[in-house]
């Protein structure tokens, strides 16, 4: 190789390696993945302790954005916590449209707690680095409950698990004068409360499967078992014959909201009135208080369902317009959260009295829906897999295919064999069964999955609430100090500023358009139906035309056009107030 020939090779491999440096310096630096302000693990499941010290610690991470209250006490007197996400550098609280999150009304039903703590923690990671997640927080308000029966909650993160979907508000449910004296109760002390069965030769209702001997399959009609199921494990511990029949609590925490409320005995577990449980009754004076609350989200488990009210069948449907609004949303959300169903509650799932989102629709103007977390189809998570687990002859069907899931992906830490126990009613039985964890919770290596797509189906509704701009004002001169003022006002989001229902019902405060000048009368005000194409105007018949009441809002994706005739000289300044969907307003000069 001549010199000149190896000083080029040199030259180059000299500048590669800078080159190469300098990547290297930039890989370095910036690494794979954007670092996190705070690292935080979503592979465990947290009580409420962890709960608090978990906001308080994003709280102390980012303090302008975060600010962390206790809505009131539980039964139990546990705080009620919930993180408020806002900007103030963008404006007070009250002047946005505001998203209510809540989780964890159902004390077993777990994991919305932490989609809950998810979301937090992901808006505030990317506040810098993902402009949407910027415009959200500058242009909304997040109000986040992550445990609504945090007494629940902790029943079961440190107890068997069994009886945990109620609150801890004491209630007699057998009627014998005690409260809360006979619920589940482990009796072999592994941690867990698991099913009885017992064996009686040719005179039972199930037998065991040929196909797995865990599992326990019913007879066909005409034939004898040899096993009879006499449910969950217990003893009658108040003597009157009966097992388990008086757990704690013993009500539903979803069903004392107070639209639609019935009496006990039409809907179990009501309670005596409207928002007597002390959850239910401090989240309502939260919203009652905050009518900015144009959105609402609550968290429960399972099927893999995106539920929106009415809860019951008599009740009627919604508007075609408020319709509208709740399809275009959940149909995004059925394509962002793969094995969901958009349903209507009392079509899809159940009758509901008293149910929450039927409360924030009907009672408070928000619209509002429920996402069942997990599906267990999302066990096999593949067209293939779904066409397998369909065949009865699969490994992989019905009662096999959680065997299956649980033996080679979770190594069989869900269940528990079945193992012989002397009952104290019963005699000698069996005790066996799946762990509190199995079937309505989702394993824990999949968590991540489901908490971004449900975070990020509540971040499109967020987006989605009501947002105001108002255009320039033209001003014509029509003679004398006599002017024509128009300004539009535009609503460029799918969810109107007032639902129609509650246009009709005025459960929302009307929207407002001002105009004021040192030195102008309003002559008359009124609507203009298409401002490219001369016509009438709608006159807008009020008393004081400065103070106009819009009660029917501005409807989602719409703008409107407001026409003045106004006497007088100076600046006006012409104001649109909407309680959910904030405040805008344009000055203009007569002249």
């Amino acid at each position: 190789m001549n010199r000149k020939r190896l000083r080029t090779v040199l030259s180059c491999a000299v500048l590669m390696l800078c080159v190469s440096g300098v990547a290297g310096a930039q890989v370095a630096k910036r690494g794979s993945d954007p670092e996190h302000k705070l690292n935080l693990t979503w592979d465990r499941w947290l009580d409420h302790t962890e709960v608090g010290e978990r906001l308080k610690l994003m709280e102390r991470t980012w303090p302008k954005f975060l600010k962390l209250q206790s809505l009131g006490k539980s039964y139990g007197q546990r705080d009620i916590w919930m993180m408020t996400v806002s900007n103030p550098s963008t404006g007070p609280e009250m002047s946005k449209a505001a998203m209510f999150i809540e989780a964890n009304v159902h004390g077993n039903e777990i994991q919305g707690t932490e989609v809950s703590l998810y979301t937090i923690w992901y808006l505030m990671e990317n506040y810098e680095r993902i402009p949407t997640i910027r415009r959200l927080v500058d242009e909304r308000v997040f109000y986040i409950v992550p445990t609504i029966n945090p007494d629940g909650r902790d029943f079961f993160m440190h107890g068997t698990g069994s009886g945990a979907r109620t609150g801890h508000v004491p209630v007699d449910s057998d009627g014998d004068g005690l409260f809360d004296e006979d619920g589940p109760d482990d009796l072999n002390g592994n941690g867990i409360i698991e099913t009885i069965r017992k064996y009686v030769p040719g005179q039972g209702t199930h037998r065991i499967s040929h196909q797995d001997k865990r599992i326990l399959e019913p007879v066909a009609p005409g034939e004898k078992g040899d096993w009879i199921i006499l449910g969950r494990e217990g003893k009658d511990n108040d003597g009157d014959g009966l097992i388990d029949e008086d757990p704690p609590g013993g009500y539903d925490p979803n069903r004392n909201y107070g639209s639609d409320w019935q009496p006990n005995y039409v809907q179990g577990g009501s309670m005596d009135y409207p928002f007597q449980l002390p959850e239910a009754r401090v989240t309502n004076d939260f919203w009652m208080s905050h009518p900015n609350i144009a959105g609402m989200q609550t968290y429960h488990n399972s099927g893999g369902m995106i539920l929106r009210p009415p809860g019951s069948a008599w009740y009627g449907d919604y508007p075609a317009a408020d319709i509208r609004a709740y399809d275009e949303i959940a149909e995004a959300g059925e394509r962002m959260l793969p094995y969901y169903d958009y349903l209507v509650i009392w079509r899809g799932l159940y009758t509901v009295h008293g149910g929450s989102i039927d409360w924030m629709n009907d009672g408070l103007g928000i619209l509002s829906y429920s996402n069942e977390l997990w599906n267990g189809d999302q066990y096999f998570n593949s067209p293939l897999l779904q066409k397998q687990a369909a065949d009865p002859n699969s490994p992989i069907s019905g009662q096999k295919g959680d065997f299956f899931f649980d033996d080679f992906l979770e190594f069989g830490d869900e269940y528990q064999d079945w193992t012989p126990f002397d009952h104290p009613q019963y005699g000698k039985v069996e005790l066996g069964g799946w762990k509190k964890l199995q079937g309505r919770v989702n394993p824990r290596f999949m968590s991540m999955e489901l908490f971004h797509r449900n975070m990020a189906f509540t971040l499109h509704h967020a987006d989605q609430m009501p947002h105001l701009a108002m255009g320039a004002a033209t001003v014509q001169k029509v003679e004398g100090d006599v002017y024509r003022v128009r300004v539009d006002v535009t609503n460029d989001r799918v969810i109107p500023t007032i639902m129609e229902k509650a246009a009709a019902s005025r459960t929302v405060r009307p929207d407002l358009l001002t105009i004021e000048g040192r030195n102008v009368g309003v002559i008359a005000a009124g609507l203009v139906p298409n401002k490219f194409q001369p016509g009438p105007l709608s006159m807008i018949d009020q008393k004081d035309l400065k103070r106009i009441l819009v009660r029917n809002g501005v409807p989602g994706r719409t703008t409107r056009t407001i026409e003045y005739l106004v006497k007088g000289s100076g600046q006006v300044t012409i104001q649109y107030a909407a309680v959910k969907g904030g405040t805008v307003s344009t000055t203009v000069e007569l002249k």
